[in-house]
């Protein structure tokens, strides 16, 4: 019988829809926390330190224990866990004696669903037996940056229609689609990207000078990503004079939708396509979008630069596993999750970056914006790096 690998597609995108609600929903709701439970701001920062903590460990616990567990097993507890953190963030609040400990519990729970997600659902795709895999990797990961574009705007219109005291029966919904997508992943046809007990392991990899160059590319990938979309909203806000809504939607939003057309683009004519060149054109791309951003005196320019950044950086993440994965055939999970830790690290500590310099220059967005231009210049001699090691092997 003829294995439906469509349906591994479809619970994929799922995945990382599933993620994207994981990582965007509850931020759209800070200031409500905030009013209702009468939690400080310094502890809901917390709250994506959190999550993102949370998916730095399961990318490194993922490295050591996933193959023994078996990618089904653990695919579909990665949707478990999404669906109750998700569920969990609507009760837990009012059920606990502090509500913030019920916030940070349930933002754990669905933490840890979105780390699975990140580490299985790539490997799962490489392991398929597409003709392009490069492009099928980053067709995939565009539905990271729908599903981003559709919590906000969904979850806007939702409160518009109803009020954002009724975000828990949001949350609820939300969950609805993990709570399918765990039929899917029990389902559908998933194979072994190499056989157990050849995978190279974090020892093998850290051996191999290319590895080394994709992980500090993975790096930069993930800190010129989200040191441009955390702070585009804020940019969009400070430098027109945007309300908060509408430079979500113009930043943030916006962003999202150019980074998923990129991946979209690469996902439908990347079999026409050179994977290195269209990465090097989109370095050079965000290189100059941070320029924009950073050193234009006109701020409907920098916006733009912010704006366009997203389509700039949208081939990096899925671009670089698949060079990792042809360049390294036998890196196995743990070649995935160590490289999802790395853009994870850059995630984490790029938009501090930003945040930091900013501050320290009297609010100055830009001179924060100019320091993080620091990640593409950097992201572009890895590439560079990275094109030497493939000619010389």
């Amino acid at each position: 019988m003829k294995k439906n690998y469509k349906k591994t597609l479809i619970a994929c995108y799922l995945g990382f829809v599933t993620q994207a609600i994981a990582a965007n929903f509850a931020p759209l709701l800070f200031l409500k926390f905030h009013n209702d439970y009468g939690i400080s701001l310094g502890k809901i920062a917390l709250i994506p330190t959190m999550f993102f903590l949370t998916q730095l460990t399961v990318d490194l616990l993922c490295a050591k224990f996933v193959d023994r567990i078996g990618y089904r097993k653990c695919v579909v507890a990665s949707e478990v866990a999404s669906a109750a953190g998700l569920i969990g963030l609507a009760f837990l609040p009012e059920l606990l004696p502090e509500p913030f400990i019920g916030i940070i519990l349930s933002v754990i729970v669905y933490a840890i669903g979105s780390g699975l997600i990140e580490v299985l659902v790539s490997p799962i795709v490489e392991a398929c037996p597409f003709e392009h895999k490069d492009a099928a990797m980053s067709l995939l990961h565009s539905f990271y940056c729908w599903g981003s574009v559709g919590v906000v705007l969904l979850s806007t219109l939702f409160f518009t229609a109803f009020g954002i005291d009724s975000w828990k029966w949001l949350a609820c919904i939300w969950a609805l689609i993990p709570l399918y997508n765990i039929y899917n992943f029990a389902t559908c046809p998933i194979e072994r990207l190499v056989d157990e007990g050849k995978g190279m392991g974090i020892r093998g990899l850290f051996r191999v000078p290319m590895f080394w160059v994709a992980v500090i590319l993975m790096v930069c990938a993930g800190a010129s990503e989200l040191s441009m979309a955390q702070w585009a909203s804020a940019y969009a806000e400070s430098a027109i004079g945007l309300s908060k809504t509408v430079g979500d939607l113009a930043g943030p939003c916006m962003f999202a939708v150019t980074m998923g057309v990129s991946r979209v683009i690469y996902g439908k004519y990347g079999d026409r396509m050179n994977l290195m060149s269209f990465m090097m054109g989109s370095g050079l791309l965000c290189l100059v979008c941070y320029g924009m951003a950073s050193l234009s005196s006109d701020p409907v320019i920098g916006l733009v630069g912010c704006i366009v950044c997203g389509f700039s950086v949208g081939i990096m993440w899925p671009g670089t596993i698949s060079i990792s994965s042809s360049r390294l055939p036998f890196g196995g999970t743990a070649m995935f999750a160590m490289l999802a830790m790395a853009g994870d690290l850059g995630g984490a500590f790029g938009p501090s970056l930003v945040g930091n310099i900013t501050e320290a220059a009297n609010d100055n967005l830009q001179a924060g914006m100019l320091a993080g231009s620091v990640f593409p210049l950097v992201l572009l001699i890895s590439l560079l790096l990275l094109k030497g090691l493939q000619r010389s092997s």
